[in-house]
C-alpha cells in the first residue's frame, strides 16, 4: 500500500463527486438548447436531460403535398438538438470528472 492512502478518504471524494455529478444533471434538466434545420424552417428546443421541450415550425415549412420534408427537416433538427444538449452535459460533467466520466 503507497504511504499516505487513504481508502475512507478516496470513497468520500468519490461519494462527492457523485453528489456533484447528481447535482449538474439535475440542472442540466433547466437548460436547454436550440438546433434547427431547413434554415430554420423547424426548431428544435432540447433540454440538458435530452427531452425535446419544444418545437416551432415556421407555415412556409408546410406543405401538404409534401409532408415527407417536414417530416425530414423535424428529424434532423431533433438530431441536431440532441447532439448540442448531449455536448453540452458532457462539457458540465467534464468540469466535475476531469476527464474521469467512464468511471462513474
Amino acid at each position: 500500500m503507497a504511504k499516505g492512502f487513504d481508502p475512507a478518504e478516496l470513497m468520500n471524494q468519490a461519494r462527492k463527486m457523485k453528489d456533484q455529478m447528481a447535482k449538474v444533471q439535475e440542472g442540466l434538466k433547466e437548460r436547454v438548447v436550440e438546433a434547427d434545420a431547413g434554415g430554420g424552417l423547424v426548431q428544435v428546443f432540447v433540454n440538458g436531460g435530452t427531452e425535446v421541450v419544444g418545437i416551432k415550425i415556421k407555415p412556409e415549412a408546410v406543405d401538404p403535398d409534401d409532408l415527407g420534408m417536414l417530416e425530414d427537416l423535424i428529424m434532423v433538427a431533433i438530431n441536431a438538438g440532441i447532439e448540442k444538449a448531449n455536448a453540452l452535459s458532457e462539457a458540465e460533467m467534464g468540469k466535475i470528472t476531469g476527464g474521469m466520466g467512464g468511471l462513474f
